[in-house]
């Protein structure tokens, strides 16, 4: 099943602020919020959705990202904002509501639902070369995170009761005034640890070495940012653990070079076989190939492989291979070779004669791109 448009989900214009995103959000959620539909699977399924395309469309760069690639950019691969549960939404999101919980003022929560502290989020560059990026690469690698350690157990906050929050009340002359704010004993988390084995330190963590399997998606770019959701560092407490954001690297090695999702070849041929034509082997993403080189081939001419590029990230099909036939002259000629040369240098045949339909070489590249 595909799915919806952020921006369709939340009602809202591309060209829509982050004020008016953040509005639009929050009446959405209101509407679908499960305490106000209870045991309505479908209005829990709208309130997540809401919340994922919130989580993207109010980060400045997952919100770029999602413009230019759409949902391949963020979920591709099994990558994203996609998969998140009711905690992540409340710990994430409460505060653009106001309170601890996000709908205590709306429905008579009265801090009831424990707003738990997310775990830290991992960074990690993943060096890709060409043919992983054309094709999609799936790659195990070691991580550290920090795990709850074995024998640790909490209790709850005798402070917030396990709400996470407290409350003040002040009498003004307006009125009692309400205000509500983190609990400074848990930081949030609503438990204290309880039972702390030797070594541990006071978050009840400790680092631990694991290996992760990562699919890349085909088409991926220098600089793109893939998260795994939850695959982060684990939250004290037992909170939700953070995000695994792979920064990508590009390798730039080998004989073929990237320009969007086309890439490009230097091909250098003798003059002899530029004149006579002839047939040469290339190097592609999939292969070495060979191809005809025509007699009367002129230095600088393009040629095309269709379909020997890079699969485009949002499936749209690949891109091309582009030689660039470059014909090569000599700088040092024997003796020999320069009279042979001399002899010819006067025929009518190698005085170069641009016909009207030449193209220059910007001409050729404006063509091809």
């Amino acid at each position: 099943m595909s799915k919806r448009d952020f921006y369709e989900i939340l009602g809202v214009d591309k060209s829509a602020t982050p004020e008016e995103i953040k509005k639009a959000y929050r009446k959405v959620a209101i509407k679908f919020h499960p305490d106000k539909n209870p045991d309505n699977p479908e209005a829990e399924d709208k309130f997540k959705e809401a919340a994922e395309a919130y989580e993207v469309l109010s980060n400045p760069e997952k919100r770029e990202r999602y413009d230019r690639f759409g949902h391949a950019g963020m979920n591709g691969g099994g990558f994203g904002g996609g998969g998140m549960n009711m905690e992540d939404i409340f710990s994430q999101f409460g505060d653009i509501f106001g309170g601890g919980s996000p709908f205590d003022s709306f429905f008579g929560g009265g801090g009831s639902r424990r707003r738990q502290r997310k775990g830290s989020n991992l960074r990690i560059k993943l060096k890709l070369n060409l043919e992983e990026i054309a094709h999609g690469v799936e790659k195990k690698i070691k991580v550290n995170r920090m795990v709850k350690a074995d024998g640790v157990t909490f209790k709850t906050c005798t402070t917030c009761q396990g709400s996470g929050q407290v409350r003040k009340a002040v009498n003004t002359m307006l009125g009692q005034m309400v205000s509500t704010s983190t609990c400074p004993t848990c930081n949030g988390s609503g438990q204290l640890i309880d039972h702390r084995p030797p070594g541990v330190d006071s978050s009840g963590l400790v680092p631990k070495e694991e290996v992760i399997s990562i699919k890349i998606p085909a088409g991926v770019s220098d600089g793109m940012q893939l998260s795994m959701s939850g695959k982060g560092n684990e939250a004290p407490g037992g909170g939700p653990a953070g995000d695994l954001l792979i920064l990508v690297e590009e390798q730039h090695t080998g004989p073929l070079k990237r320009e969007g999702n086309n890439v490009v070849f230097d091909l250098y041929i003798s003059f002899i076989d530029a004149a006579l034509g002839t047939s040469v082997e290339v190097p592609t993403i999939s292969g070495k190939v060979r191809i005809k080189i025509d007699a009367g081939t002129q230095s600088g001419k393009i040629l095309r492989l269709r379909g020997k590029g890079i699969e485009d990230l949002n499936g749209y099909g690949k891109g091309d291979e582009l030689i660039h036939v470059n014909v090569w002259t000599p700088k040092h000629l024997t003796a020999d070779e320069k009279t042979a040369l001399e002899k010819l240098r006067n025929s009518p045949n190698f005085e170069p004669k641009p016909g009207r339909n030449e193209k220059g070489f910007f001409e050729k590249m404006r063509e091809f791109f």
